[in-house]
């Protein structure tokens, strides 16, 4: 059973850092594309970074140059790492991995930016 299990949950003040990590268990993790969405109260759920099997990585616009996803395969980990962030990054967090068909969600995690 595919599990992922997101860490990292805080407040942070405007300007700090966070990373967030998900864990995964129970899929072959390399063979997955890991990303990281957010929604915020009101909103709907928007792609925050993915990263690809190769590594490749895509950022929302929003997020450009202030988030880093990356990975570890032998850990079976992906992380999130959210610098100079705003009052409006405040969201829940999720991991989601993607494979062919198969879509897998983890719980959510909240992040709040605020003074």
């Amino acid at each position: 059973q595919v599990q992922l299990v997101e860490s990292g949950v805080g407040v942070v003040q405007p300007g700090g850092s966070l990373r967030l990590s998900c864990a995964a268990s129970g899929m072959t993790f390399s063979s997955y594309a890991m990303g990281w969405y957010r929604q915020a109260p009101g909103k709907q759920r928007e792609l925050v970074a993915a990263i690809g099997s190769i590594a490749s990585a895509n950022y929302a616009d929003s997020v450009k140059g202030r988030f880093t996803i990356s990975r570890d395969n032998a850990k079976n980990t992906v992380y999130l790492q959210m610098n100079s962030l705003k009052p409006e990054d405040t969201a829940v967090y999720y991991c989601n991995a993607k494979h062919n068909i198969y879509t897998y969600w983890g719980q959510g995690t909240q992040v709040t930016v605020s003074s």
